[in-house]
């Protein structure tokens, strides 16, 4: 099968490349930067900005199945550069597929689609998008998700949208080395009452998910049309897998801690200094994270393992002693 992989380069996308190439599928990949070690795996790479309709018309020639997964993440920036990269973005890709022939698209969302600032606790895929958004990234990525799904067609197109929560594991740019880093200075803050559930993927089993509805939309058209949760099976408290995280680094506990109420209103004030003194970076706390790390957010994955089998491929357990070598390193990095 010939593959192509958007954000290729990327924690998950790289980790899906290596899934799909050990499966046997040809591999292409489209990304903006060059990464030495999609040189190493042998696998055609393509450069170009996503925004560039030109560009994802080129990427597509002659693919099968087109994985999704280049994004902005973040929770500051202008509404141009999200919408631009996750929302127009999208729908470049989308557009290449139905002009390229390609059967199936799977695009990767994130359960922040749906996050309207109460807890979630074992939720479907019956949450309703919200009508309000505390940031630019799940708004942005709720409408290129309803462009996805929108875009199925039985007699062509077959799309389907995953919402991996929290991935984590080997090789990761940007969570765990962020925490671990405001662990060692001291700035790490347990927000709320530290009692909260969430759901965590594993990288792997977030990549093993794309590649097993890949293979049921060839089959059927049961997921088409679409979006899955996609999860560990049970979820976990978040302060006590940070601290889990943070003692396999060898590092202590959290130990200081900051109420809601009191996050949620320095979030509110740093987000209007950032904006009104267009200050450099990202606020270091704003009303969305303060809600992300008090609120509990935990996801049933029964319709991803009913409709095409989504089996995890690593537990909670080896994922922890696979990584702690990485955690260790740093942990001790200047």
């Amino acid at each position: 099968m010939r593959t192509l992989v958007t954000g290729g380069g990327g924690f998950l996308g790289r980790h899906l490349v290596e899934q799909l190439l050990d499966a046997g599928n040809e591999v292409r990949v489209f990304c903006r930067g060059t990464y030495p070690a999609l040189q190493q795996l042998q696998v055609e790479v393509i450069q170009g900005d996503i925004q560039d309709t030109a560009a994802v018309q080129r990427a597509c020639e002659n693919i099968d199945a087109v994985f999704h997964v280049a994004a902005v993440p973040g929770i500051w920036g202008t509404w141009e550069k999200f919408h631009g990269i996750n929302t127009l973005g999208t729908m470049h890709v989308i557009a290449a597929c139905r002009a390229q022939g390609v059967k199936r698209l799977i695009y990767t969302s994130s359960p922040s689609v749906v996050f309207d600032g109460m807890d979630h606790i074992d939720a479907d895929t019956s949450l309703p998008y919200p009508d309000q958004w505390l940031c630019h990234y799940p708004h942005s990525k709720a409408l290129g998700e309803q462009a996805v799904l929108q875009a199925n067609a039985d007699d062509g197109l077959r799309t389907v949208s995953l919402r991996p929560h929290l991935i984590w594991g080997c090789r990761d740019n940007h969570l765990i080395p962020r925490l671990i880093s405001r662990a060692k200075t001291g700035r790490l803050r347990r927000v709320g009452t530290g009692d909260n559930v969430v759901s965590v993927v594993h990288v792997e089993n977030a990549a093993a998910a794309h590649v097993q509805v890949e293979a049921a939309l060839r089959n059927d058209a049961t997921a088409a049309g679409r979006a899955y949760f996609v999860n560990e099976p049970e979820s976990v408290n978040l302060w006590a897998w940070i601290d889990e995280l943070l003692k396999r680094a060898g590092l202590p506990p959290v130990q200081k801690s900051i109420s809601f109420r009191s996050a949620y209103r320095l979030g509110g004030v740093m987000e209007t200094a950032w904006k009104w003194l267009r200050l450099s970076g990202e606020p270091p706390m704003t009303r969305f994270v303060a809600s992300q790390l008090a609120g509990s957010h935990s996801y049933s994955i029964a319709a991803a393992q009913r409709d095409f089998g989504f089996t995890p491929v690593i537990s909670m357990q080896a994922g922890l002693a696979k990584l702690e070598p990485e955690l260790r390193a740093w942990a001790n990095s200047g």
